[in-house]
């Protein structure tokens, strides 16, 4: 079996390009045969207190536990077409005395499905430090941008008037939901337990006869030594509905990372130009184009968050066919999806770290399109005046909305918008207002409602939900 692997034959962009070093880690075949070993260990240990083995074998694994040989086990592999058994004969060489008894009574899933959850509540931990690291970027660009009014846009349409830190806001308190979810799931992932084959523990049952121990309090030993918790129920496998739950609380994190992201790219578009992510002094645009600022971050984080949203699928259908007490048809694809998910996902929290960190806010822009579209925004303004001064509200709407048609030609034609002049001189609404209280009406820049003051109470509510984080991950996690 080959493992020279290199650029001159595929490997997945997730192995160099997307993702830390640190998350690649995680879902290495070092790291998955180190926590195997891992679970073997606990397995023997839990026996040894029931009698079962000697404390000599217990040390014998425990002495060869970082000796993993991927080279032996695959050879070994080749000719068994087994790659758990081949990774048992493997460590069972390299142990003189306690090798006997690797994997007493269990059967492979005891071993493997233990050891993913183990991954991926490592893995999970570091989604969640890079989404604190996102939140508190967030908070950061809230708090700055609470009071700077821009145009809000409906159906990609100049709409009425909103700040900067409010349409922030938005993205942040999706956040807070996603935060909730992912938490949520890091505290109830559960292993398979020690069950057997079927999950009946009928085989470790046999073996403790006459120990003292039951196989309830033998899956405790070792479930407690791995520091996680285990179905009550079980079949050959943990319930793979967990695995899809997983999957979905990262998919909604990547709904909220995609609906950012594109947001940017509108943004960016000089037709707006009022936000633009960060470009390096030589980064280059496009090969065929010299000027081009092509916002490739944003998109990154769009076309990953599409992936990892798309294996959500494949999570429903391996929970969907489980069939009776298992089959092997999920376990090909989630040697590919689970590590690809959170690595995608993990590329996209970092670029978008960086983006709102690094963003830029085009102050010039932002008032040149408030001086072409807000002052259409503030003509709800006189109409909700004109409504306090006793007019009729349907007649009024009509009379501005002909007014708003007029200028707004007249801006597509390039003209200045001459809405203001036309309402400030219009007979029917000076029977109830003024000139100088329809001009104050249709100042646009202080039309914004409580928008600043809802966006800083996200922010606050987002630094709340951060010390959640705090108190749901050891901090060990966090610092990795």
């Amino acid at each position: 079996m080959e493992t020279n692997f290199s650029h001159q034959t595929f490997i997945s962009p997730f192995s160099w390009r997307y993702g830390s070093e640190e998350m690649r880690s995680i879902w290495s075949e070092h790291r998955k045969r180190t926590l195997l070993r891992r679970v073997w260990i606990a397995l023997a240990k839990a026996q040894c207190k029931a009698g079962l083995v000697s404390q000599a074998q217990v040390d014998d694994l425990y002495a060869h536990k970082d000796d993993i040989d991927i080279p032996r086990s695959l050879e070994i592999e080749k000719t068994i077409r087994h790659d758990l058994m081949a990774e048992i004969k493997t460590y069972a060489e390299q142990c003189p005395i306690g090798g006997s008894i690797i994997h007493l009574g269990a059967t492979s899933m005891d071993a493997l499905d233990n050891m993913d959850v183990i991954r991926q509540k490592e893995a999970l931990a570091i989604i969640l430090k890079h989404v604190k690291a996102v939140a508190e970027s967030f908070i950061e660009k809230i708090v700055a941008f609470s009071d700077t009014p821009c145009m809000a846009f409906t159906h990609i349409q100049p709409a009425e008037i909103t700040t900067v830190g409010y349409r922030l806001a938005q993205t942040a308190q999706d956040l807070l939901q996603d935060i909730t979810n992912l938490t949520t799931i890091y505290s109830s992932l559960r292993g398979k337990g020690m069950k057997g084959a079927v999950g009946s523990s009928a085989s470790y049952t046999v073996l403790l006869q006459g120990s003292g121990m039951d196989a309830r309090e033998m899956e405790r030993l070792v479930m407690d030594e791995l520091d996680l918790g285990a179905f009550e129920a079980a079949t050959q496998v943990y319930p793979r509905k967990q695995d899809w739950q997983l999957g979905a609380a990262l998919a909604g994190l990547a709904q909220t990372l995609y609906k950012f992201a594109i947001d940017v790219r509108l943004l960016q578009s000089p037709a707006i130009g009022e936000w633009s992510e960060p470009f390096g002094e030589k980064q280059v645009g496009s090969s065929a184009m010299p000027f081009k600022r092509n916002p490739i971050e944003s998109e990154k984080i769009d076309s990953l968050c599409r992936f990892v949203v798309s294996q959500c699928d494949v999570l429903w259908q391996n929970a969907a066919h489980s069939f009776l007490e298992r089959t092997l048809d999920d376990s090909a694809n989630r040697r590919v999806v689970l590590p690809e998910m959170f690595m995608a996902i993990e590329e996209a929290l970092m670029c978008t770290s960086h983006i709102v960190s690094q963003m830029r806010i085009h102050r010039a822009q932002i008032e040149r399109n408030l001086k072409i579209w807000g002052v259409f925004a503030s003509s709800e303004r006189l109409l909700m005046e004109l409504g306090r001064k006793g007019a009729d509200r349907q007649h009024m709407h009509e009379v501005i909305r002909q007014h708003s048609l007029v200028a707004w030609d007249a801006v597509q034609q390039g003209k200045d918008n001459p809405l203001i002049e036309m309402l400030s001189h219009d007979a029917e609404i000076l029977e109830y207002l003024d000139v100088q209280q329809i001009l104050l009406s249709m100042h646009t820049e202080d039309y914004v409602g409580d928008a600043p003051q809802r966006a800083r109470r996200v922010s606050q509510m987002l630094q709340e939900s951060i010390k959640h984080i705090l108190s749901t991950i050891p901090q060990n996690n966090l610092r990795r």
